[in-house]
């Protein structure tokens, strides 16, 4: 089983195309779709036949219903998940002609601003690997202490992964961002960030450049997605570069995160979701989860909204490849 940790929340996603001569879709137009980085991320594993739990706070209205229904019929073991009246977070998607996603968010009072010490199981199931994403816990200080003390707890119990995942617009405070995110790489086995991501935080500097500082504060492997221009990872064997898959692209909403689910599916098959293993990967078995995870998020590019793939609704073979 993988553990997945931070927030669910429903994406209000546009319905229609842009008013002609604007090229701006108006936001009366959306459809509420079930989202958030970390559920993404179990959503994608579940389809794709991992075993996966994911701890969140999941909200019992209307919105909450609809994530569970989703989380539940992706075959996302909820069995950690707190339930609570606080509204669930909702955020709004703006994508500009290329159909790249841009985000609001409503938070203030909801699930995810409640995040607590108290919300942690006393135990999590034993060896299991766990996933964060910094999306809003990176941005709420209730949720980044919850989760700061949940990696320092699980350090040397179980392979820890992390996608910083920043949101600019919710980060006034980007020097207090910076070093919680210190705080977590320290902590993590594995990292995997967008090259977007790196140039908010870190611009003017390389992806291969951030990703040899990181992997020398501890993690054994860091993943650089770019888009088109494919992805980028360093591990213990040296770099690993591989181009994008092609894709007749609809919007890059969730991309990312089925990009992870991808990735995590990919090594657990391989047998390297565990802190020694990962330690060791060789370039064989790197390219072959790497090469996964961009199947899988091309065919999330290939659907609207956050709507990662089932198994069955990849290419012949590709579940296969070793």
């Amino acid at each position: 089983m993988i553990l997945v940790c931070g927030e669910a929340l429903v994406d209000l996603v546009p319905a229609t195309g842009p008013v002609p001569g604007t090229g701006l879709i108006p936001r009366a137009a959306a459809v509420a779709r079930p989202g958030g980085s970390p559920a993404n991320v179990a959503v994608g594993l579940g389809r794709l036949g991992v075993a996966v739990a994911l701890l969140t706070r999941l909200s019992t209205d209307h919105n909450g219903e609809l994530i569970r229904a989703q989380l539940e019929q992706s075959h996302v073991d909820l069995s950690l998940a707190v339930r609570t009246p606080d509204p669930a977070t909702v955020a709004t998607v703006t994508l500009d002609p290329a159909g790249d996603a841009a985000y609001t968010f409503g938070i203030a009072g909801g699930a995810d601003d409640g995040w607590c010490l108290a919300d942690l199981p006393a135990e999590l199931p034993a060896g299991a690997p766990l996933f964060v994403s910094g999306a809003l816990a990176l941005a709420i200080p209730a949720m980044a202490a919850t989760v700061t003390a949940l990696l320092a707890r699980e350090r040397g119990h179980r392979l820890l992964a992390l996608d910083p995942n920043p949101r600019p617009a919710l980060t006034p405070d980007r020097a207090t961002l910076l070093s919680t995110l210190d705080e977590w790489l320290a902590l993590a086995d594995l990292v995997k960030v967008s090259e977007e991501d790196l140039a908010w935080t870190f611009p003017g500097q390389s992806p291969a450049e951030v990703a040899r500082r990181w992997r020398a504060a501890g993690p054994s492997l860091v993943v650089v997605t770019r888009g088109a221009d494919g992805v980028y990872a360093l591990g213990p064997a040296g770099p690993v570069e591989l181009p994008a898959p092609p894709v007749e692209l609809v919007d890059t909403v969730g991309a990312g995160d089925a990009f992870t689910a991808g990735l995590l599916a990919g090594l657990d098959r391989s047998g390297s979701l565990n802190p020694d293993s990962l330690a060791r990967i060789g370039p064989a078995d790197l390219t072959t989860a790497l090469r996964f995870a961009g199947r899988v998020a091309a065919a999330t590019c290939a659907r609207p909204g956050a709507d990662p793939p089932w198994a069955a609704d990849l290419p012949p073979g590709v579940l296969d490849q070793r």
